[in-house]
């Protein structure tokens, strides 16, 4: 790892988050054409900037982490993409791959630590959203019980790495509990709703690809001394 990471290569990456969140600001046309580009370069100019860091991942934590990108880009344009296919399972589908992507490089690449007894706090969190969103989700029920719990697992997860990419991992669970209640409103939302889940999952997905930078190799794990004695 050089010890001078070029992180400007991330700019273009600020400046086009900027750009789509200014688009979904209350009052602004909705379904503008500056929303749907900006939204559709979003991921891109992520994979760009963890292209020219200066740090080069190479192997299977390079490959999880452009795939885990690239699921997501796929999510984001769902409606656009597979307009033939239901948006919502669609893009659910594909964000499913992702976290799928980003458990499989937190836990056989990047563990740095056991996890720790609090992060059963997500595992409560799962319990109470589907609890809460149950009586509404009708058909995609199962499905999304079962994305609750891929998703909840990449925020453990990531929680045995490094103090960057958990909180990546937290803030992307924020992202998504906010969408799934705009999705499936117990009560409505307010009007910045769009803008404060695009701000916690654009937040979340830097945080995590700049932590997976950043991060040393997977530890080795030890029995304590007495244990093993």
């Amino acid at each position: 790892m050089p010890s001078r990471a070029r992180w400007w290569a991330f700019a273009p990456y600020v400046v086009v988050t900027l750009w789509h969140l200014v688009t979904l600001v209350p009052g602004m046309p909705t379904a503008s054409p500056a929303e749907t580009i900006s939204k559709m370069l979003l991921m891109p100019a992520l994979a760009l900037g963890v292209a020219v860091s200066g740090i080069r991942i190479r192997g299977a934590r390079g490959v999880l982490l452009y795939a885990a990108i690239a699921f997501s880009w796929l999510g984001d344009e769902a409606g656009t993409f597979f307009g033939m296919l239901p948006e919502v399972p669609t893009m659910v589908g594909f964000f499913a791959l992702a976290h799928i992507c980003y458990i499989w490089l937190f836990t056989r690449h990047l563990r740095q630590r056991r996890l720790p007894w609090w992060t059963l706090v997500y595992a409560a969190w799962w319990i109470v959203m589907i609890g809460v969103l149950w009586p509404r989700l009708g058909a995609l029920a199962v499905p999304m019980a079962v994305y609750g719990l891929i998703l909840g697992a990449m925020a453990t997860t990531s929680v045995a790495t490094t103090r960057l990419i958990a909180t990546g991992g937290a803030v992307f669970l924020l992202s998504d509990s906010l969408l799934a209640f705009q999705l499936f409103p117990p009560t409505p939302l307010g009007a910045w709703s769009d803008v404060a889940v695009m701000t916690a999952y654009c937040a979340g997905q830097l945080l995590i690809a700049v932590g997976v930078l950043r991060a040393p190799a997977r530890a080795a794990l030890r029995r304590p001394a007495a244990a093993v004695a």
